[in-house]
């Protein structure tokens, strides 16, 4: 038996107004992910627990069957993972994201979050000002790592974890002084981000990004912080062998504390112009040494938190075209396989950011074909009274794997 997870990040959406009503999973083209909602198992599954933050760190945890109650330790020491950064016991990394900052004094003291991914600025540019903010800032316990596009880290040594860290992505538009970092330690980390905006504004990438139009990264922002967690491998669990795709390094980073061989594949980015193809032969290659493959396509998440549905819309079906098409017809040179398909959780285009709601997933097996008449792969799913529900999310991959559900 052969078996892919694909994971379609933020997919779910709510109904927009501009779309007559309907979410952009109900809009777009999607006939490959229709015609697994018509043939497979249909359900819910809340894959963040109550009271937790609904991030893509929580909620892939949740997916891949380990309760994030008992394992999630933070989102930047999976990052870590994933860019070869070994932390020790008393390190604490946090994710360092290039934003941009709307400065609304001439002291630079306050200012708006324009944009939580300096206009997805590029890993070479990013790569540039993360090593001079390292040169500038680093020292002997605390260390600044490139990683991709926007997504970089700050591992302090001996530093503290118990603070409120807000992620850029929910507070676009809005004042960052309601939302800087808070408790202890954080005098620390709110010092570090203001003497960020002295190297960035005059750097000289970001002077070339300000005349080509493009938004500069003038300033880090510190979030996601955590340490080393403690996970038994996937195999240890299930014992199955597998790999993982994603342009993301947390999702990365998971893998690889999950024991999954971490497949390379050309051009994924995360965003609209990511290889989509790439991953799908990527994976069906990968079946033919491994028997469990995790495919993750970041780009709806991305078009949520940029409030245009029109890109999502785009997201979406490439997505379906090009991932999940591809993947269906790889699948068939298997005897036997079963597919999961699903979004990690909800990221709205009214609202640019994560939701905890329940989302929609469509499981199929090769050897049998269900009769879900009219079904199509969207939200409505969450409504049926047919369905399969998991208020547990870390239950579904034990049905998934363990289950005849035939």
């Amino acid at each position: 038996m052969k078996y892919v997870v694909i994971i379609g990040d933020g997919m779910a959406d709510m109904p927009i107004h501009e779309l007559g009503d309907k979410t952009p999973l109900q809009k777009a083209h999607t006939p490959n992910m229709d015609r697994i909602a018509r043939e497979g198992r249909l359900g819910s599954v809340r894959t963040v627990p109550e009271g937790m933050q609904p991030g893509s760190d929580v909620a892939n945890l949740s997916i891949l069957g380990y309760n994030p109650r008992e394992y999630y330790s933070g989102r930047a020491p999976l990052e870590a993972a994933s860019i070869g950064i070994e932390l020790d016991a008393d390190d604490v990394a946090y994710r360092c994201n290039l934003v941009t900052l709307k400065f609304i004094n001439r002291e630079k003291t306050m200012a708006v979050m324009e944009d939580y991914s300096s206009g997805h600025i590029t890993t070479e540019e990013a790569r540039e000002l993360i090593n001079d903010i390292n040169s500038e800032l680093g020292n002997d316990k605390i260390r600044f790592y490139p990683g991709t596009g926007y997504r970089h880290l700050m591992v302090w040594s001996g530093g503290s974890v118990d603070m409120e860290c807000v992620p850029p992505h929910d507070i676009l538009g809005k004042d960052i002084m309601d939302y800087l970092p808070a408790g202890s330690g954080g005098h620390v980390i709110r010092e570090i981000m203001q003497e960020s905006v002295g190297i960035l504004e005059k750097h000289p990438i970001n002077l070339d990004r300000i005349k080509d139009g493009k938004n500069p990264g003038n300033s880090i922002w510190l979030w996601g912080q955590g340490k080393r967690p403690k996970l038994p491998t996937f195999y240890e669990k299930y014992s199955i062998n597998g790999a993982l795709v994603s342009a993301v390094d947390l999702t990365k980073g998971l893998g690889i504390y999950a024991g999954f061989e971490i497949l390379e594949v050309p051009g994924i980015t995360g965003w609209l112009d990511t290889n989509y193809k790439g991953k799908a032969d990527a994976t069906i290659e990968a079946l033919k040494r491994v028997d469990f493959v995790y495919l993750h396509v970041e780009s709806p998440d991305e078009a949520g938190h940029s409030g245009n549905y029109h890109y999502k819309i785009k997201a979406i079906e490439d997505f379906d075209k090009l991932v999940v098409g591809n993947v269906m017809d790889g699948m068939k040179e298997f005897d036997e396989y079963r597919i999961l398909l699903l979004p990690d959780h909800p990221t709205p285009i009214a609202l640019r950011t994560h939701t905890a709601d329940p989302v929609p997933f469509v499981m199929f097996d090769s050897r049998v074909k269900m009769e879900n008449a009219g079904a199509a792969y969207d939200e409505a799913i969450t409504e049926r009274n047919d369905i399969l529900v998991f208020d547990e999310g870390c239950k579904l991959m034990d049905y998934f794997i363990g289950s005849s559900w035939m």
